[in-house]
Order: structure tokens, then C-alpha cells, then sequence
């Protein structure tokens, strides 16, 4: 703990590392690989040298919804000043601030973010750098043109001597005039739970986390779960619909469907025939109801289309009919008597 250094101010809970100086550099970045983005919106944050009670540890790179839609995330980083090298907390902003000039990868070449954009209330990834689960993220590019962005490959990840030689430019110098959000409480959980795994530990796996111990971390949210709409929704951060709910009910409505469509043509018909005649009876019995001189002309003419069935009788129309029919032939008329 010599080279243990602390400023002379009050550290904010929210920014735990803020102000932590050590003559101590961290270890170079160690090269991970990058899991697919599992949630349309989610922001990726690149992994950190953290300090420590048991001195450097390495808190793996996460996907995590921003705090609202359009902020992108600034990264933490290492800087030499005054003969120590003090930690500088990362934050959310609408644009990128200045983060050393580290390139940890991944559209974090040292200057900006090259690994998607906000396109109003959608984040397009850009996977010509970024790894995404195409099943659940829809909403992509590809742009190669980027990796020019990349001039700085080195793996040290502190700003300095001997460390990388990087000075905020005129856009990274405005982002510092933005007021910042800090870490979510996702992140500093992620951060605090890093702190308690020794394997995480450099004084254990010196400098070199080893593929186990950052796996865990990888896929913390199964893809397409977790809260849904953030990053994309009009309020990130927020859950408005639990996921599931929608293919929770539509098998019940698709059971339904193939069970109506695999009923026999017989019963269909039959129901069909039963609505039909409820239909017939609904409109009788308002015909009954109502005594305009039209509805009761339409009775005459359908009482004397359709013979009822009370005494066996046939209408007095069809007997005339009949009638008419047999004086067709004329009787011969008897001779004149001799």
C-alpha cells in the first residue's frame, strides 16, 4: 500500500473510483473477445482496469441500456499527472468525451465511438466492428471505412509516458462542457461484483484474465430478454411491457385457430345452418313488430308463396290455378233430340 494515493477531496458514491491516484501502472488491455449485442438498444461498455483493496482488477466489458435514448458512453480511463497515475470514472453523454486516447476496441479506437450510431430513437449498429445476435437486432450497417479510425493498436491502456500520447480534439473538448450522467446502477453493480473475484484479480492472473473468469459476464441477459424497448423505446431505461407477454398468449390464440380450422366440414355447416335460422327468426319476429302497410304486403306475398301447413288445405290461389286448368277442354255439347 506505499504507493497507495488518495485526493484530498470527498469521492461521490456514484464514482467510486474518481480521483484514485496510484504511482502504479495497470496492467496493458487484454484482448477479449466481444459478445453479440443480445437486446436492441443496448450500449457496449469495454472492459477496465479497476484499483482495488487487493490492488488492479479487471472488470469485463458489458452490454447495458443507456441511461435515455441518444446518450453513448465515454469510457474510463488511466492518466499520468503529477508523478501518479489517476483514474478517470467514464459517463453518458450525447456525444463521446475524451477517454485517453486508449484503444480498447471494437469502435473504441481511441477517439469516438465507431461502433454504431443514434438514428432518432433507434441505434444502428455498425457491424463491421460490432458483434450482434441477428435473430433479436435488426437495425445495422456496415461500415469498414472505421477501422481508419484505429491509429492507435498498442495494448497499454494508461495516458502518459511510456503510455499512449493522446490530446483531446476540439469535439472530445466541447463533450466536457455537456453536462454528464454518471455510470448506471447496472454498471457499478457489474463493477462491484468484478472487485470480489479473485481470478479478476492482476495479482492472480497477472494482467491476463483468463477466458473462464470473464464468461460469466458475457451473457448476463438470455438474447432477446432483460428490459426491452431500452435504447429503442422513447424512455431507455425504462420497462414498459414484460418480455414474454406477447408469445405467452399467442399460442393460445394460434391453438384456437388450428383447432376451429380442424373441426369436421359436417359441424361447421350444421352451425352455420343454426345461425342462419336464428337469423331467419330474429327477422320474422321484427317483422311481426312492425305494422307498416309495406311489411305487411311483403306477409301477403310470402303467405301465399309458402302454403302453410295448418289442415293439410293447399292456398285458395293454387286451387284457382287448378280450376282454370280443367275448363281448358270444353264438354261436348249433347245433340238436339230428333
Amino acid at each position: 500500500m506505499a504507493g497507495f494515493l488518495f485526493v484530498a477531496l470527498p469521492l461521490a458514491p456514484s464514482f467510486a473510483q474518481e480521483g484514485v491516484s496510484i504511482d502504479i501502472a495497470p496492467p496493458v488491455l487484454p484482448v477479449v473477445e466481444q459478445p453479440p449485442c443480445p437486446v436492441e438498444g443496448y450500449i457496449w461498455t469495454p472492459g477496465y482496469w479497476a484499483y482495488g483493496v487487493e490492488g488492479y482488477y479487471w472488470v469485463p466489458g458489458v452490454w447495458v441500456p443507456p441511461p435515455q435514448v441518444g446518450l453513448l458512453w465515454t469510457p474510463p480511463w488511466w492518466g499520468f499527472n503529477n508523478n501518479v497515475y489517476v483514474f478517470h470514472e467514464g459517463s453518458w453523454g450525447p456525444t463521446v468525451g475524451f477517454y485517453g486516447g486508449i484503444n480498447y476496441g471494437h469502435g473504441y479506437f481511441g477517439h469516438g465511438y465507431w461502433g454504431g450510431r443514434w438514428e432518432g430513437n433507434v441505434f444502428r449498429y455498425n457491424t463491421a466492428v460490432t458483434r450482434v445476435n441477428t435473430d433479436v437486432v435488426h437495425d445495422s450497417i456496415v461500415d469498414e471505412s472505421v477501422r481508419n479510425k484505429e491509429v492507435n493498436t498498442s495494448r497499454v491502456s494508461f495516458n502518459g509516458p511510456d503510455g499512449v500520447k493522446a490530446e483531446p480534439n476540439a469535439e472530445e473538448k466541447a463533450a466536457e462542457e455537456h453536462r454528464k450522467t454518471p455510470p448506471t446502477s447496472e454498471q457499478l453493480a457489474q463493477q462491484e461484483t468484478a472487485s470480489k473475484d479473485p481470478n479478476l484479480h492482476a495479482s492472480v492472473n497477472h494482467g491476463q484474465p483468463n477466458y473462464d473468469a470473464i464468461t460469466p459476464f458475457k451473457n448476463r441477459e438470455e438474447p432477446g430478454k432483460g428490459v426491452q424497448g431500452r435504447g429503442t423505446a422513447a424512455e431507455a431505461g425504462k420497462t414498459t411491457n414484460k418480455p414474454g407477454d406477447v408469445s405467452e398468449h399467442r399460442p393460445q390464440e394460434a391453438g384456437k385457430a388450428e383447432e376451429q380450422k380442424n373441426k369436421p366440414a359436417a359441424e361447421n355447416q350444421g352451425n352455420r345452418g343454426n345461425v342462419e335460422g336464428k337469423q331467419d327468426k330474429a327477422r320474422s319476429a321484427k317483422a311481426a313488430g312492425q305494422g307498416s302497410p309495406a311489411r305487411a304486403r311483403d306477409r301477403t306475398t310470402q303467405s301465399s308463396r309458402r302454403p302453410e301447413k295448418t289442415g293439410g288445405s293447399r292456398p285458395r290461389a293454387t286451387k284457382q290455378k287448378q280450376g282454370k286448368k280443367k275448363s281448358a277442354k270444353p264438354k261436348p255439347s249433347p245433340s238436339p233430340a230428333s
